[in-house]
């Protein structure tokens, strides 16, 4: 079959290469009728997601079952269906728990907790490299399309590809984003961040999927707590000031700071 192949950052090629066949009972092989290019394949095209072996990419794809595992049961042979993104068993406790993204056993080589930028990562998705999975993906004539019983979405009548396409990928991606949300509601961070930045580790918060808190800090509620602290000697603060200058100096302290130069860590402006 035709698939888009990436070889290495920068390269990828239209290319022959072997049919998908089934390889678990759960699977299913999909003709693609419709795929897409994410902006997070440019992450692996721009090199900032490691791969060393060629793979075909795309994990936005839809299509027609062609042939089904001897265990799937929830789609059939010629249902034509949308094709979540992310590969799950269905089964294990964050699949229970809404969470796919995070599978348990979909990505056994290099899943683990911690989220890092090299190990220990999510569950699999389609074409994202060997870290995640492994697996083919969708930017292809035909797809292997595993844990068929929880991910392909039959897809309503009347419906174009161009209609129900984004449903594998960036329609529920915006929507896990709900502009609505009230004042100390919870959004979600959408950009695939692969590196770390300015030493906060966005890569790791990523894959993790950690819930974070932002705003301004509810210092009346803790002040009391923490002046306990103070008093007990349980806790030092000064030890962090690298700097003391007169407040005359203030804009040089800024650029100081700024630059982090002579070891800037913190700055106290005496008036």
């Amino acid at each position: 079959m035709k698939a888009l192949v990436f070889h290495r950052p920068g390269h990828v090629e239209v290319n022959d290469v072997d049919d998908p066949r089934i390889e678990d009972p759960q699977d299913v092989i999909v003709r693609v009728t419709s795929t897409a290019i994410c902006g997070s394949d440019l992450h692996i095209y721009n090199g900032f997601f490691p791969q060393l072996k060629d793979m075909v990419l795309g994990h936005e794809f839809m299509g027609v079952i062609e042939e089904t595992g001897t265990a799937v049961t929830n789609v059939a042979k010629g249902d034509r269906v949308v094709v979540p993104f992310p590969i799950a068993c269905g089964a294990c406790f964050f699949c229970n728990h809404e969470l796919p993204g995070h599978c348990e056993n979909s990505n056994p080589e290099h899943y683990g907790p911690e989220g890092g930028l090299l190990t220990e990562k999510g569950g699999a998705l389609f074409g994202y490299t060997d870290l995640y999975g492994g697996y083919q993906g969708g930017q292809a004539e035909y797809v292997r399309v595993p844990y068929a019983n929880f991910g392909p979405r039959k897809v309503p009548e009347g419906f174009s590809d161009e209609e129900v396409l984004f449903l594998t990928d960036i329609f529920p991606t915006g929507y896990s984003g709900i502009s609505a949300v009230r004042r100390g509601g919870w959004v979600t961070v959408l950009g695939v961040y692969g590196v770390p930045y300015d030493n906060f580790p966005l890569g790791q918060i990523f894959d993790k999927g950690i819930f974070m808190a932002f705003g301004q800090a509810p210092a009346q509620k803790h002040i009391d707590t923490l002046i306990g602290h103070l008093e007990r000697r349980e806790i030092k603060l000064d030890d962090i000031i690298s700097h003391r200058l007169p407040l005359a100096e203030a804009p040089k302290s800024y650029e100081i700071f700024n630059e982090k130069k002579d070891d800037c860590v913190k700055v106290v402006l005496k008036p």
